[in-house]
């Protein structure tokens, strides 16, 4: 059988009470660490795109709830912490052989993440289970890749940016972030944001599908997803309770502006070759 056929087996199984924490077998948990082994190889990814659309992969999702499910919480400890969790951290001498670095006393990578060739990943930091972390991307400090967040090529996430994850609440879609995106610092992307391609996002910009997307090029309103080549951030527009008592001076919400990318933006923003030598 494939790893995807033994991962749904044993998902049918949970499904229907005939296995759990307590009567999983070692065959079981062979199975569920090879699928975790396969994440961090990057061999398997929890969405992908195909046909120019992103599309989650269930069975992916599916293995990494078995691996909450099927272990039991347990005492253990990594670099001289003590902790307790269902999952340990991820090894990561791998990681150097890509010419990726992490750096010392809080870059936190758990197990079945992946993190590809020349990335840099600063502490403080956290990467979880499922993400998914392209070649030459920079995790600054204070980030958080969340679970299943899939990150691309040369992407800068600015100090303090939140990328959420998919397991809790359980949504159908991870964020999706593409190559050669740059997040300001203090950023927020969330419940399954699609970031376009070489798109400039302002620092402090909350991305989120219940945000409406002002796209200037289009001259169209989206939601869910900024466009490729665009460089965004945030403004204020009227709300729909404007004219409350309450508001004596008028209410507003959160909205996102999308503007073509100038050449100065652009240079702004582009990475340093020399960190990455």
């Amino acid at each position: 059988m494939t790893l995807q056929a033994d991962v749904s087996d044993l998902w049918q199984r949970y499904d229907d009470d005939d296995v759990d924490a307590e009567t999983a077998t070692a065959d079981d948990h062979d199975t569920l660490d090879a699928f975790l082994d396969a994440l961090e190889a990057g061999e398997v990814r929890a969405a992908e795109k195909r046909g120019g659309e992103w599309e989650a992969n269930e069975w992916v999702k599916q293995g990494i709830l078995l691996n909450f499910g099927l272990r039991a919480t347990e005492a253990r400890a990594y670099g001289g912490v003590d902790y307790h969790d269902v999952l340990p951290l991820r090894e990561t001498s791998d990681l150097g052989e890509r010419g990726t670095r992490n750096t010392p006393d809080g870059t936190t990578i758990r197990r079945g993440a992946y993190l590809g060739a020349d990335c840099i990943m600063m502490s403080p930091s956290f990467v979880n289970v499922g993400a998914h972390v392209g070649d030459g991307t920079l995790v600054d400090s204070c980030d958080t890749v969340g679970s299943c967040a899939q990150i691309g090529e040369n992407v800068k996430l600015g100090a303090n940016t939140l990328i959420g994850g998919v397991l809790e609440p359980v949504e159908d879609a991870p964020v999706i972030v593409e190559d050669g995106v740059s997040l300001g610092a203090g950023c927020r992307v969330t419940s399954g944001f699609v970031v376009g391609e070489n798109t400039v996002v302002g620092e402090n910009t909350l991305l989120s599908p219940r945000i409406p997307v002002y796209d200037l090029v289009e001259e169209e309103v989206i939601y869910g997803r900024l466009p490729p080549e665009r460089r965004a951030f945030t403004r204020m527009v009227e709300s729909s309770i404007g004219d409350h008592d309450l508001f004596a001076g008028g209410a507003y919400k959160p909205a996102v502006v999308a503007m073509d990318i100038e050449a100065e933006t652009r240079d702004a923003t582009k990475r340093e070759e020399a960190l990455r030598e």
